[in-house]
C-alpha cells in the first residue's frame, strides 16, 4: 500500500486527503483491484488522527466505488475501480500517467510548489473545456 499522509492545517478536510489519495492511486494504477486498506484503526494510529476520520474516507471511497468493504478482509480495491471518484471511465493509458509523472517530475526540479502544479492542470483543463466545449477534451 502506498503512503498516506494527511496535512493538518490545510483547508481541505482530512477525510477528503485521504479519499483523494486513495483514488489517484488507483488512478495511476498504484493501488489495483484486490489490495487491501490499512485497517480503519491501523491508519488512524499512524496518521495521529480519529477513526471516524478515517471512516469517512472508506465510507466516501465505497460510494464512489473504489473499494469495497468485507466482513473478514477489511477494505479493498473494488473489482471494477478505475477512476478517481468511481466514475466507471477506464483507467488513464500509461502514456497520460508517463506524462503526468514528467509533470510532477519537471515542476519539482523548478521547485514549483504541488498546490500550483494543481492549479495550471485545472485552468489548463479549463481553459481546453472552453475552447472545445466538452469536458473530454
Amino acid at each position: 500500500m502506498t503512503d498516506l499522509f494527511v496535512a493538518l492545517g490545510s483547508p481541505v478536510p482530512v477525510y477528503e486527503q485521504i479519499r483523494a489519495q486513495v483514488a489517484a492511486a488507483v488512478a495511476v494504477g498504484t493501488l489495483r483491484p484486490g489490495d487491501r486498506l490499512p485497517a480503519s484503526r491501523d491508519l488512524a494510529r499512524d496518521l495521529g488522527i480519529a477513526v471516524g476520520t478515517v471512516q469517512r474516507a472508506y465510507r466516501e471511497l465505497e460510494a464512489g466505488g473504489v473499494v469495497e468493504s468485507r466482513r473478514r478482509t477489511g477494505t479493498v480495491i473494488a473489482p471494477t475501480a478505475s477512476s478517481p471518484g468511481g466514475t466507471g471511465t477506464t483507467s488513464p493509458p500509461p502514456a497520460v500517467v508517463a506524462r503526468a509523472r514528467a509533470l510532477v517530475t519537471a515542476a519539482r526540479q523548478a521547485n514549483v510548489p504541488d498546490d500550483v502544479v494543481l492549479d495550471v492542470v485545472r485552468g489548463v483543463l479549463a481553459a481546453n473545456v472552453v475552447s472545445t466545449g466538452s469536458t473530454t477534451g
